[in-house]
Formats: C-alpha cells, sequence, structure tokens
C-alpha cells in the first residue's frame, strides 16, 4: 500500500503525534504539580489541585510509555542513540515521575502539616525534573548531540550529563516549566471554584505571558545556532545506514524547511496563538482557554520538529551519522505492520479517554474536599 518512503514518513507522524499527546495530557498534570506548592496555600486548596488531575494522570502517562515503545520498534538506531546520551537524565527523569504514585497515594494517610507538606514538594520536584529534562533534552537537539560510531558500529556518547546542562538548553527548560505551568494552571482552574481558581488564573496567565516571550526570543537565538543540512547521498527509499549521507552545519539552518515551505509557519503561530488565547480568555470562557493552552505544547512540537526534519537525532561531533527519518528506521515490514496495529487500537485508546474524560467533568469545591476527606486526596 505505501512505498518505504512513505511509511517512513508515516511514523514520523505517529511517533510526533504520541509526543503530542503526551505533551498535552500529562503536560497540565505536570504543570498542576508544579503550581501545588505556590497556588495552593492550605490543605485543602493543595487537596482540590491534587483532586483535578488524580483520576487521569496515569492514564496520561500511558502517552509517553507508548512513545518510547514506538521509538523503540520504528526507530531503533534512535533508541539505542538517545538512551546511550541521555541515559542519566532519563534515569533522573524515570526516579522523579516514580515519585508521583506515592505522593498521590501516602500524602492523605497521616493528618499531620509536615507529612503533607513533605509529599507536596516531593510532588513538586516529581513534576519539575521531568520538565526541565524534557526541555534540556529538545536544546540539545537542537545543537547537535556528540555521538560517534565506535569499530562495531555502535554509537557512544561522547559528552557529559554537565556537558548537556548548557545556557540554551537550561533556556529550553524553563520554556518548558513555562509551557506546562501554564497549560497546568488553566487545567486546575478549568476543574476547581474559588480560590484555587483565581489563583490558577493568574498563575496561567502570567506563565502564558512568560512562554510567549520566551518562545519568541528563543526564535532568535535558534538563527543564530549551527543547525544541520543533508547535501548528498541521503536515500528515501533506502535501508537504514546512517553512513552513506553527507550533511554540514551551518548557521541558521534549523530555519531552512520554513523558508521552502512557508506554510510549516502556521506551527509557531498555534504556539504563540495559543498562549495569547489563553491568557485572554481565562476569565470568562475556560473550557476555550483550557484548549487553547493545549495548542501551546501542540503547535512547540510541531514547530520543533519541522525545524529539524529530516533529523532526529543530529551528532554535534560526527554531522555525517546524525540520524535522519530516511536512515534510521526499522525494516518496511515490521513499520507496515505496526502501522495496521496503530490504526486499529489507537482511534479506541482515543475515544475511551475522552469517554472518561466525559464523565470525570465538573469542577471541584472546598465543600466537596472537607465532605469526603478520606476519599479524596
Amino acid at each position: 500500500m505505501f512505498d518505504y518512503a512513505t511509511i517512513k514518513l508515516v511514523w514520523w507522524f505517529f511517533i510526533g503525534a504520541l509526543f503530542i499527546g503526551y505533551a498535552i495530557t500529562d503536560g497540565f498534570d505536570l504543570g498542576a504539580g508544579i503550581l501545588l506548592p505556590f497556588i495552593g496555600k492550605t490543605d485543602v486548596e493543595r487537596r482540590m489541585i491534587l483532586e483535578s488531575v488524580s483520576h487521569t494522570w496515569e492514564g496520561n502517562q500511558v502517552w509517553l510509555v507508548t512513545a518510547g515503545g514506538a521509538l523503540f520498534a520504528a526507530w531503533p538506531l534512535v533508541y539505542a542513540a538517545s538512551f546511550s546520551s541521555f541515559y542519566l537524565a532519563m534515569i533522573l527523569t524515570l526516579f522523579a515521575l516514580l515519585f508521583r504514585p506515592p505522593a498521590f497515594d501516602y500524602r492523605n494517610k497521616i493528618a499531620d502539616h509536615r507529612w503533607r507538606s513533605f509529599w507536596d514538594w516531593a510532588m513538586f520536584a516529581a513534576c519539575l525534573v521531568p520538565t526541565v529534562i524534557f526541555g534540556v533534552a529538545i536544546g540539545n537537539l537542537l545543537q547537535g548531540v556528540p555521538l560517534e560510531l565506535d569499530d562495531t558500529m555502535h554509537f557512544r556518547f561522547t559528552g557529559s550529563f554537565f556537558s548537556l546542562l548548557n545556557p540554551f538548553a537550561l533556556y529550553c527548560g524553563l520554556a518548558a516549566i513555562a509551557m506546562f505551568a501554564c497549560h497546568g494552571a488553566f487545567w486546575v482552574a478549568l476543574k476547581t471554584t474559588a480560590p484555587v481558581e483565581n489563583k490558577a488564573i493568574a498563575a496561567g496567565r502570567f506563565f502564558g505571558v512568560l512562554f510567549l516571550a520566551l518562545f519568541i526570543s528563543g526564535g532568535f537565538w535558534v538563527n543564530h545556532i549551527e543547525g544541520f543540512l543533508v547535501v548528498g547521498g541521503l536515500d528515501p527509499q533506502g535501508a537504514a545506514n546512517p553512513l552513506l549521507k553527507t550533511v554540514i552545519k551551518k548557521q541558521g539552518a534549523w530555519l531552512a524547511n520554513f523558508q521552502t515551505t512557508p506554510a510549516f509557519w502556521a506551527a509557531p503561530l498555534v504556539a504563540m496563538s495559543g498562549a495569547l488565547c489563553a491568557v485572554v480568555l481565562a476569565r470568562k470562557h475556560q473550557i476555550l482557554a483550557f484548549g487553547a493552552s493545549a495548542c501551546i505544547p501542540l503547535g512547540t512540537i510541531l514547530t520543533f520538529g519541522l525545524a529539524i526534519f529530516p533529523f532526529i537525532m543530529p551528532s554535534s561531533s560526527s554531522p555525517n551519522i546524525s540520524l535522519t527519518v530516511w536512515d534510521a528506521t526499522s525494516s518496511y515490514r515490521t513499520l507496515v505492520i505496526m502501522f495496521w496495529a496503530t490504526v486499529l487500537f489507537l482511534p479506541i485508546v482515543t475515544i475511551y479517554t475522552s469517554w472518561v474524560y466525559w464523565v470525570l467533568r465538573g469542577k471541584i469545591s472546598p465543600h466537596i474536599i472537607e465532605k469526603e476527606s478520606t476519599a479524596s486526596y
């Protein structure tokens, strides 16, 4: 049904959609956790924030697990290179995410201020660390990762964990905090009543404006970064062999796709207009404001993907071995089998998830939290 080049492109779209799905769904969970100690001043207010995400956060994490599985199956070379390059960062992310379940489940077991405060700050750290690392990862991919191929044709990371924490990568980590905090704030505003609702709206507006400023200034910064361009040897129909192409580094190369295809500018416009509309609509149209805030991760990830296409993981030390959509994929048969599995199951998961959110619609008030002291967080 598809030729090899087309099915490769389809899987670029699928994996991007999975990461976007994760950023939109678990993104507001992470944002709510980041804001927890700051907009929740009393125990009841913090329980309202936790209750707003308590019934859906586990399902939202499935998007990340699925994206990781798809990465392994569709782009095995990318999976291998990324886990060797970002190993310590991924371990930190994993440990941080593992703190979320006990933070939810143990917080309300003991009615002691110190006990609950400890788990609230644990939740904050469990949400902040992955958010920063996700942003740092994108910042490093835009600059290229120091990768080499050894004599056995295995990828070897030649940098260090601290080399990943460079100024531009940390800047992207700050932008990720602003993005998820804005998204999470408008979710909390949608799901709660005053006084938490009002605090969440104020926080959402602040982080929306902050994201807008960081996103725009980050675009100018990217234009002064050495990007990557393929200048020959890349065969979209060819087998997975990253050694056959020639790649050069050039300042401003990440904007080349937007210059050749002006329609791509719609992606950053989606992110910026989403932030702006969320800020404007926050007070009177909360559902629309939350929908607009969901456009922030959507537009941001699309902008990133379209900017670096066809690259997936560029190498700063050996540009010619950079991994692209065309030379880092599995076999044709593997991609086709996975395609049909995705076409069958992804709509089912999407419909079920939408039904869960519909069933759990409505706002959480302080009265409900106080009444259900043992059933709610």
